[in-house]
């Protein structure tokens, strides 16, 4: 474990380096949440109670977005587009020959990455956020501790799903299609766009019920205390059990591109 652990701040460091990038993604999540608010502002003075939040929440849904949003990739920008071109090429057999396991080793470094975009991208739009408009913030410090509880989470099921993506690249031998049609329905199905509460009947059940939903939609109402006692526990219960599906699904693609590797002479 504790080579993951030097992996993990291998990616945290390496992230930290792109001082500039970090400053100017602040300044683009920022923007887009003034923008998102006023949107959402007018929405709600039409409908106060839209989605079951009132404004204050609804605006507090779109700050915690814009600091999700590098957090938990919705948009790409991890490891996959690294992994993609390193299986394009055939440096993966080098991976492969590591004394590391191959998906772990990777999720390692995207638990960095994801750590430092916490830090680095979400906490300043999120302060300015609060400067700018009414937003409801947790009183109690448990609440705190299970939104970063649900966010780890959240990590976890984005990894796992960009893993899978990624790992087509042994077929397709280009995963960029791929990869961007997942980071759209990413975004459209994690609430991104708009909270999955909004999403009327039988789509707003399979919305709620796809592994998406636990990038953004989850952690928000964890954050807003939507989920608590019991609730909360199902709520963790999901996005684990994705997590385990997904991380399963990707060991067993992984076990068959491995085999292909070996039969191409790889």
């Amino acid at each position: 474990m504790r080579l993951y652990a030097v992996v993990a701040a291998g990616g945290f460091r390496r992230y930290a380096t792109y001082r500039v990038a970090t400053a100017a993604g602040v300044f683009t999540n920022t923007v887009f949440g003034f923008i998102l608010a006023y949107t959402y502002i007018a929405l709600w003075d039409e409908r106060p109670q839209l989605g079951g939040y009132d404004q204050s929440q609804a605006l507090t849904y779109v700050w915690l977005g814009q600091a999700l949003l590098m957090t938990c990739a919705m948009m790409g920008g991890g490891f996959e587009d690294e992994l993609i071109e390193r299986i394009r090429t055939g440096d993966i057999a080098i991976d492969l020959y590591r004394p590391a396991d191959l998906q772990l080793w990777w999720l390692a470094g995207d638990l960095g990455r994801a750590a430092f975009h916490l830090l680095g991208r979400g906490i300043v739009p999120m302060v300015l956020g609060a400067l700018a408009f009414d937003l409801a913030l947790p009183v109690s410090p448990l609440t705190w501790v299970a939104f970063l509880v649900s966010v780890a989470l959240g990590v976890v099921v984005s990894f796992a799903v960009r893993f899978l993506v990624a790992l087509s690249a042994f077929w397709l031998m280009d995963g960029t299609g791929v990869m961007q049609m997942c980071w759209l329905v990413g975004l459209f199905f994690s609430g991104m766009l708009l909270p999955l509460n909004l999403f009327p009947g039988l789509l707003g059940d399979v919305a709620r019920a796809l592994p998406w939903s636990s990038l953004l939609q989850v952690p928000a109402d964890v954050f807003l205390g939507t989920h608590t006692g019991w609730d909360l526990v199902r709520a963790y219960a999901f996005q684990g059990g994705w997590a385990l599906v997904l991380l399963a699904a990707g060991r067993a693609l992984q076990s068959v591109a491995t085999r292909r590797v070996v039969v191409q002479g790889g």
